[in-house]
């Protein structure tokens, strides 16, 4: 059976961010607002970002998805009846929602617009799958625990045109389809209601209840054990795969990260996606390639989860919890004035410095910093302050706006 192209769903924190995922290849993008979102420290949309972003994206032919995914309590209630009436007016393309009663409350306020529902409601067979559809959901996204032996027989029994949304890329939760207790314990903080501490990158040992004060690693090496960290999913080697079990939409997890990341992501996984619907075989000689773009994200080592069967020790980083780090972002290119880019600077770079500008085909161009010129026209050697917005001057490289520039950094 021939399957339709699928989407390319990418994360955005910011305006920024989703200008970016849209620019490097997002089919559609998904953000949160200001309240009732599964990730409350990213920086998420105001209502006129949001409308902004919405119009920015529909220009270039690309979908918007707004979560709305937190399990509610009943304070919540009041608040999202109210959130869900602004954004029938803001327009989304669909909601993102795990609640029944928000996804009820969703139904009678905004009908018009389409309803997912969020791995956070933990589907994981065909019956679950046919109830959403049966309420009025559009499409469903899987749990993280599902193989896809389990999302192809999903798929053989649902209706045709219900979607199956999946995770291709990102961080994997130690609890089950994210529904973790473990912050909310030790913090206070609910990660159900978007305030997740990420315990489970934390360190632990063992300690007997006669002998307190006395740690016993339970995986022992000079830093400790963090029993609970799983390395990252990547499954740009499985694209054909993911196809083959009738996945609609390939999600990319990371509305946290930022604009380098979301557009290393993005312009790798739409490009593996347009080899292999193009060429299975332009596909597996720029395997290669994939594979070297994929690591200039910020990872933790990758793993196929549950994809291929329940993951062993293989998946699991016992001795760090720390990203793996190639580049170092350092802003977005805005408009050009007299042979100078307009950026807002995110990490410290200097006069003389070598840098690369990413761009959205796939090219990776070398330059050098050749001038850096503030606000006021003033020269500056050197960069360090956060978000300053600058003026620079790049030889050996012509920049185009919203592209990426970045520092690899030696190891």
């Amino acid at each position: 059976m021939k399957r339709k192209r699928p989407e390319l769903l990418i994360p955005a924190s910011s305006p920024e961010v989703l200008k970016t995922a849209v620019i490097f290849g997002a089919d559609a993008v998904y953000i949160g607002g200001e309240a009732f979102g599964l990730r409350a420290k990213a920086k998420n949309f105001s209502p006129e970002d949001m409308k902004a972003g919405i119009a920015f994206a529909h220009s270039h032919g690309v979908r918007v998805y707004v979560t709305v995914n937190i399990l509610a309590h009943n304070r919540d209630l009041p608040g999202v009846e109210r959130y869900l009436k602004e954004l029938k007016e803001i327009g989304p393309d669909a909601l993102i929602i795990a609640d029944p009663a928000i996804f009820q409350m969703a139904k009678e306020i905004c009908p018009e617009i389409e309803r997912h529902i969020s791995t956070q409601a933990n589907n994981t067979n065909y019956g679950t799958y046919r109830f959403w559809w049966e309420l009025g959901a559009k499409r469903v996204v899987s749990a993280r625990e599902l193989s896809l032996k389990e999302i192809k027989e999903i798929r053989e029994n649902i209706p045709e045109e219900m979607e199956i949304e999946s995770f291709i890329h990102g961080a994997m939760c130690i609890s089950y389809s994210g529904r973790c207790l473990l912050s909310n314990y030790f913090t206070g903080r609910d990660a159900n209601q978007g305030a997740c501490t990420h315990p489970c990158r934390w360190k632990y040992s063992v300690m007997e209840e006669t002998r307190p004060g006395e740690y016993m690693p339970v995986y022992e090496n000079e830093r400790g054990t963090y029993i609970f960290n799983s390395k990252d999913l990547c499954m740009i080697e499985h694209i054909p795969e993911m196809i083959d079990a009738g996945i609609d939409s390939f999600k990319i997890e990371g509305r946290m990260k930022t604009a380098l990341y979301v557009a290393a992501a993005a312009r790798t996984y739409r490009r593996a996606i347009d080899d292999y619907l193009k060429d299975v075989k332009i596909y597996r000689e720029n395997m290669p390639w994939y594979l070297e773009q994929i690591s200039n994200c910020t990872y933790r080592q990758f793993t196929t989860g549950f994809y291929f069967g329940k993951p062993g020790e293989e998946s699991q980083i016992y001795d760090s919890n720390t990203y793996i780090k190639e580049y170092t972002y350092l802003g977005i290119v805005g408009e050009e004035k007299n042979g100078m880019y307009r950026i807002e600077q995110r990490n410290k770079f200097s006069v003389g410095e070598k840098i690369e500008i990413m761009k959205p085909d796939g090219r990776n161009v070398e330059a050098t910093v050749e001038r850096i010129v503030n606000e006021e026209g003033n020269e500056q050697e050197s960069a360090p302050h956060p978000k300053q917005t600058l003026y620079v001057c790049l030889k050996g490289g012509e920049a185009g706006k919203y592209d990426i520039l970045r520092r690899e950094e030696r190891q």
